[in-house]
């Protein structure tokens, strides 16, 4: 009983850090843009629609994501996030939906997917721009029916996930190319959101050096930045 209690406060420290961490307060900007962005993920982070996070590679994409997870309804269920760049066709197919032991060479027991793994929560598609095209379509009926099938099994499993994807390219341009599904876009993007480099908000500069220096020098004597050097 005070192992479970103790677990139990440990839980519960952990959920409020973590929150903490992710809220709005502690994203460091202050730039039209971003102020713009902090306004459309507050409106729409309780909600559950779907939002296209679009921005280079480093501005901060998997931040915004999480923000909107620790601030929506369901930041108590899992968090869940699928890197699709970094895996070939097949185990990309199986690591969103599953598979049953047998189903291919390797697989040698059962594997739950990202899908099942969030359910309840949400799910991140990082980098969704590099889904090929016959994915792309299993992936918008998953959308649409809020159900899919492992690899190897024709039983279908219901879920209720919250969808948040991530990408580095314009995905209104690999519609025009043949790359992307428009209709899958289009689902996907219910809310876009693109966030600006830090060469458009030089503005938001003086205000993340600063807060590294704080964060970094510790308990030692307080520094700062010169002006010229800020310059």
């Amino acid at each position: 009983a005070f192992k479970t209690q103790e677990m139990e406060r440990e839980l519960d420290h952990l959920r409020k850090e973590v929150t903490e961490k992710y809220s709005f307060p502690n994203i460091v900007a202050n730039h039209p843009k971003m102020l713009e962005i902090f306004d459309i993920i507050g409106r729409v982070a309780k909600t559950d629609k779907t939002i296209l996070i679009q921005g280079e590679s480093g501005t901060g994409k998997d931040l915004i994501a999480k923000t909107i997870h620790y601030n929506s309804q369901r930041r108590e269920k899992p968090l869940v996030t699928v890197h699709c760049g970094a895996l070939t066709d097949t185990l990309l197919t199986s690591e969103l939906f599953g598979h049953t032991k047998g189903a291919f060479t390797g697989a040698i027991k059962d594997k739950i997917g990202r899908f099942m793994m969030a359910d309840g929560g949400t799910l991140v598609l990082d980098e969704i721009g590099e889904v090929p095209l016959y994915l792309q379509k299993t992936l918008l009926r998953v959308i649409e029916e809020k159900e899919f099938e492992r690899v190897g099994d024709s039983r279908p499993i219901k879920v209720d996930v919250r969808i948040l994807s991530t990408t580095n390219r314009n995905l209104k341009e690999e519609v025009t190319k043949g790359n992307f599904r428009e209709d899958l876009y289009y689902r996907l993007s219910i809310v876009p959101v693109t966030i600006p480099p830090l060469r458009e908000r030089v503005s938001d500069i003086p205000l993340l050096a600063n807060h590294f220096l704080k964060k970094f020098q510790g308990e030692k004597t307080p520094l700062r930045i010169e002006p010229e050097v800020m310059e």
